[in-house]
């Protein structure tokens, strides 16, 4: 039973660390599916001071939109928000575009091996402009540009398995 458990603990720790949201593992008859809350998006909750808010062992239901209210203003002024590097003021999320994976497969930021990559953090993309590709079953699906902007992350790595909407890169 033990080493049961510490396979779910693996394959669990692996949907986290790739993101991934659902697993399901067919072994002859038995089958058993893994699903954790969405596609586990990077934790929010150090882009806000915790020196800011005093914790309480209960906090009583009126004391929430308090909590809610003074939350958003946070990320303007953290350090976790994208910088454009030059000294400017931190970008509106909300202008963010991002960019997902139209199909699950292996994610390629070059052309071929060794190439120079199609896109770099801080580029400037025009709509249309191939961002990368993606492979399944030997074919190559290039990923473009939905609109003009600046390339300001890019949230895989080279050779990463993708899942099918997951978030490739982001446009400001």
């Amino acid at each position: 039973m033990d080493t049961s458990i510490d396979r779910l603990d693996k394959i669990a720790a692996m949907m986290q660390q790739r993101g991934v949201a659902r697993v399901r593992i067919e072994e002859g008859d038995a089958s058993i599916e893994l699903e954790g809350p969405g596609a586990f998006p990077a934790p929010v909750a150090p882009a806000v001071p915790v020196s800011t808010q005093p914790v309480a062992a209960a906090t009583p239901a009126g004391a929430a939109p308090q909590a809610a209210t003074a939350a958003p203003a946070a990320p303007a002024t953290s350090d976790a928000s994208p910088d454009t590097g030059d000294g400017e003021a931190p970008l509106d999320m909300t202008k963010v575009i991002s960019v997902k994976a139209p199909m699950v497969g292996i994610f390629y930021a070059a052309p071929s091996p060794g190439a120079k990559p199609f896109v770099q953090v801080g580029d400037k993309v025009k709509k249309g402009d191939v961002l990368c590709v993606i492979e399944a079953m030997k074919e190559m699906k290039e990923v473009t540009a939905q609109a003009d902007g600046e390339v300001v992350d890019i949230c895989v790595s080279d050779g990463e398995l993708v899942e099918y909407g997951a978030v490739l890169m982001k446009l400001y």
